[in-house]
């Protein structure tokens, strides 16, 4: 069994963050979203940027971040699926963020860099078209979604606990995952599941009945993620209703500490965004994912803000190993329609139709896309390769001391 106490947990969880993101340019792309604003900002590109409606946007719009997400009705929908990094912003930011995380996975693949120019213009085609309040039968969705949606459809609590639990009997398995709390740790979440907010949250799944009782069976710190490591994550285990012999249900817990966010605000956005850091993250996903955001509660654990949503089986994330060229193209143009979709619904007729010709503005005849979004992701791309290698190098000779 693994003991960690708070103290050791830094050291060890920066480590193997430094070697998530060396294992691949597209691990380091999706971890590294500090240094994705540092280099937009010096990139040239940068200042071609178009004005756009101040909406809700992820912040962090890579693949990984994309994929089925259960509503608390049992609806399944590809949504957004983390939203760390969300604030009122310009959604131009989401959309290049996709696209250098697509090139990336393009490059990955070994594809032509053509195959990535068709890619930034599919996304523009997908994204207009949820402008347009579009139908999404209309948009054709990916084998790598199709398939990742059909195994969502087919999950159930059994199959969320086994990979969780494992074979451990209603138990968080210590050890490389999951580590033991201190006693501090251990007291504050036994009475945070005593708080009314708290257990109406988890009883408004559907299915369950709002006088049933919540009890804490297990918790444990959760080695959890990339960007978020080393900040608070919690996994909890709660029973629900029933007896404590039998109870009804059982629910996994996911508690995880909201930081600042490192995406660009305007000051007339800031007064909009709430101060506290875990009501800005609910916030914000309530406006772009209503199926996860309708889920999360912002509360405090340890003195920190926490954002605490249940653990659905349905809810799964996009694995993209190897792109095919037509796959890649489809991948883009559905991806960009789903993000569209989360941008669309908080703007009126006027802003959409707006927004919509900015888009529609062309630079170059040579390339049906705008050209501060081709340009954006090549300075990116370029910028994120180097970061990357310097990364490896980094690392290497923190592995050689």
């Amino acid at each position: 069994m693994m003991t960690q106490r708070v103290l050791e947990r830094g050291p060890t969880l920066e480590r193997l963050r430094a070697l998530k993101m060396a294992r691949s340019t597209h691990a380091y792309v999706r971890g590294n979203t500090q240094k994705f604003y540092e280099w937009l900002a010096s990139s040239p590109a940068s200042s071609h940027l178009p004005e756009a409606p101040a909406v809700w946007i992820c912040g962090d719009c890579h693949l990984g971040n994309l994929g089925p997400v259960a509503s608390t009705e049992g609806d399944v929908d590809v949504m957004i699926r983390d939203l760390d990094q969300t604030v009122i912003g310009n959604p131009a930011h989401d959309l290049i963020r996709l696209g250098l995380s697509l090139a990336t996975a393009a490059r990955g693949s070994d594809l032509p860099g053509v195959t990535t120019a068709h890619m930034i213009e599919a996304m523009v085609v997908g994204y207009d078209h949820a402008l347009s309040l579009g139908d999404e039968d209309e948009t054709p969705e990916p084998n790598v979604v199709r398939t990742v949606r059909r195994r969502a459809l087919g999950r159930r609590w059994r199959h969320l606990a086994q990979e969780r639990l494992g074979d451990v009997d209603l138990r968080l398995p210590r050890g490389r995952k999951f580590w033991a709390l201190t006693d501090a740790e251990r007291a504050e979440l036994e009475r945070l599941f005593t708080r009314p907010e708290v257990c109406g949250a988890i009883l408004a799944l559907k299915g369950r009945d709002a006088d049933d009782r919540v009890r804490l069976i297990d918790a444990a710190y959760w080695r959890k993620g990339c960007s978020s490591l080393g900040k608070l994550r919690y996994a909890a285990l709660v029973a629900i209703g029933g007896s404590k012999k039998d109870p009804g249900g059982y629910a996994l817990i996911d508690l995880k500490e909201a930081v600042a966010t490192v995406a660009p605000v305007t000051a007339a956005a800031a007064a909009r965004i709430p101060s506290d850091p875990a009501e800005r993250v609910v916030a914000g996903a309530r406006a772009l994912s209503p199926n996860l955001g309708d889920r999360m509660l912002a509360t405090r654990v340890m003195d920190k803000p926490v954002v605490l949503r249940e653990l659905m089986p349905q809810d799964l994330k996009l694995e993209v190993d190897q792109f095919t060229r037509a796959e890649a193209t489809r991948a883009a143009r559905y991806l960009a329609y789903v993000v569209g979709v989360a941008h669309a619904r908080q703007m009126d007729l006027a802003e959409r139709r707006e927004w919509r010709r900015s888009l529609a503005q062309r630079a170059r005849s040579e390339l049906d896309a705008p050209s501060w979004l081709w340009d954006s992701v090549v300075d990116l791309t370029a910028s994120h390769e180097a970061g990357y290698l310097e990364h490896c190098r980094r690392y290497a000779l923190l592995e050689a001391a």
